[in-house]
């Protein structure tokens, strides 16, 4: 019996460690993550989606159209359509389209949510804030619902990855790699709750 509480306790211990207890505040500029903003004029992903033991591939077009919105189109390689989304410049959400399996409130806000976190949406200055450990600054965005951390070297040289936190742990990691032009070449959202993940690898060399 006494193994058993002994046990109990050590497992509640680790279940209530946050990782973002060991930070402290730091007065780094979070305004600096704006350099890792994607500039997504016009690029093609290839794309593996994995959701509880089933996938998913197509291609992924993302475009910035004339009024700054972004485009994300996710179709099959003979062209069918899985999504429609279109992210405005003001941080509103557009379903233009989304397969019948898809369309559930759960699914579209995991997606928006997950695009949001890359896109570097509601990275406003106002409620932000800077944290770090000895190597790392974690430049802190609260949203609705959790923290948005965007993760970088000390000097904010590289964006190391991307977290999407609730108040003790992260839920959502997120990492882009090998900018060309201000587009990365590869993009992967893995959630840390349910197995679901996003891999995206760059298209090279297409036309419009």
């Amino acid at each position: 019996m006494r193994y058993l509480v002994l046990n109990s306790f050590f497992f509640l211990l680790i279940a209530c460690f946050s990782p973002y207890k060991k930070l402290h505040k730091t007065l780094a500029d979070p305004g600096c993550v704006q350099k890792f903003k994607p500039a997504f004029a016009f690029a093609l992903y290839k794309t593996q989606v994995r959701v509880k033991g089933k996938q998913i591939s197509g291609i992924l077009l993302i475009k910035t159209m004339p009024d700054s919105s972004i485009r994300m189109v996710f179709s099959n390689e003979m062209g069918f359509k899985f999504f429609d989304f279109e992210f405005s410049a003001r941080n509103g959400f557009t379903v233009y389209y989304i397969m019948e399996q898809m369309n559930q409130e759960a699914v579209k806000k995991t997606l928006r949510k997950d695009f949001e976190l890359v896109l570097l949406l509601h990275t406003e200055a106002g409620k932000a804030f800077a944290l770090k450990d000895g190597q790392h600054n974690y430049f802190a965005f609260p949203q609705e619902k959790g923290i948005n951390y965007y993760i970088t070297d000390s000097a904010c040289t590289q964006l190391l990855r991307m977290e999407k936190a609730s108040k003790r742990k992260p839920v959502v990691i997120a990492q882009m790699q090998d900018y060309r032009n201000g587009i990365p070449d590869t993009i992967g959202i893995s959630h840390k709750n349910f197995k679901f993940t996003i891999g995206l690898k760059r298209i090279e060399n297409v036309t419009r």
